[in-house]
């Protein structure tokens, strides 16, 4: 039988403990971690406060006037009375062709630039050019709409050029988070299917698309929440100080919330003071729904990755 040597200094407890206890530096590195983690949990809080604040003033001064009698009437009196449906109808309208057209132009950019092109020089500059291109002026974008989809092209000032040019504004935001959804595929996958005799578009069609939806549908959110809240592109190319009467066509001119809001915060008189609030609560309201359908997709197909 075994007996415990109470004369050995390993057995004590106490030397147990403090070989085991954390050193000074230990101790030193713990606390800046911590003070890191505070610092930048109160960074975080610092930037909701404000988007809260902004929040809470639009619920409060606007959610009286928002009723469904606001929502579903036209404007009257150059937008000081009635409703604001034309402008939600034209919002609609200009965020679907610019849907329609930035996103299967820039999944097929992203596309070729993630699994065709080569990475040379010229791959290089077209990534450059898509990254700086996302941050020119949207009144820049106002200029190109008005010289390339009203004059050259000759659609008018309508509803097409409008979303064209948002279109053109969006698309560097849909390349480039599709890009870098699709090179976030493990290279594994292509290499499995490859071996398995299949072509280059049947791999990206059957295994990188699908797991890259989640990529492509947050470059869709970042599109709807730019596209909705543009007020120059389509000033410029589309959209109209006020009109009673709902877009006919896509060449047809239409109100949008987001000149509206404009307009009856600069420029109408006479304008009850919870109109511009509820306007712009509306606004939010049609970004937060579009984003909410994207986002249950969204989390829907990020539960089917394989990885």
């Amino acid at each position: 039988m075994t007996t415990l040597d109470t004369n050995d200094p390993a057995a004590d407890p106490e030397v147990q403990t403090s070989v085991f206890a954390a050193s000074p530096n230990e101790h030193k590195a713990h606390t800046v971690q911590q003070v890191f983690k505070i610092g930048f949990l109160a960074v975080t809080l610092l930037l909701l406060i404000p988007a809260a604040a902004i929040l809470g003033v639009l619920v409060f001064k606007g959610a009286p006037g928002l009723t469904w009698e606001f929502l579903t009437t036209k404007p009257t009196d150059n937008g000081a009375a009635g409703g604001i449906s034309t402008a939600l109808v034209g919002t609609v309208w200009m965020t679907g062709v610019a849907l329609a057209f930035s996103l299967p132009l820039g999944v097929a950019a992203a596309i070729y630039l993630s699994e065709y092109a080569r990475d040379n020089w010229l791959t290089r500059t077209i990534n450059v050019a898509i990254v700086n291109l996302a941050g020119v002026p949207s009144i820049v974008h106002a200029l190109f709409g008005i010289g390339a989809f009203v004059y050259f092209l000759e659609f008018g000032k309508s509803v097409l050029a409008a979303g064209c040019t948002l279109a053109v504004m969006t698309l560097p935001v849909v390349i480039v988070s599709t890009r870098e959804s699709m090179q976030a595929v493990p290279q594994a996958f292509r290499d499995a299917c490859w071996n398995m005799g299949a072509t280059r578009w049947q791999t990206i069609w059957k295994v990188v698309l699908p797991n890259s939806g989640s990529g492509i549908l947050t470059g869709l959110i970042l599109v709807v929440c730019r596209a909705v809240g543009e007020t120059a592109p389509i000033m410029f190319t589309g959209a109209v100080f006020f009109r009673q009467f709902y877009a006919s066509g896509l060449f047809d001119k239409s109100m949008a919330l987001s000149y509206h809001l404009f307009s009856v915060s600069m420029h109408v008189k006479d304008v009850p003071e919870h109109v511009p609030y509820t306007v712009a609560l509306t606004l939010i309201l049609v970004v937060l729904s579009m984003n909410a359908v994207a986002i249950y997709f969204r989390m829907k197909l990020r539960g089917k990755k394989k990885w």
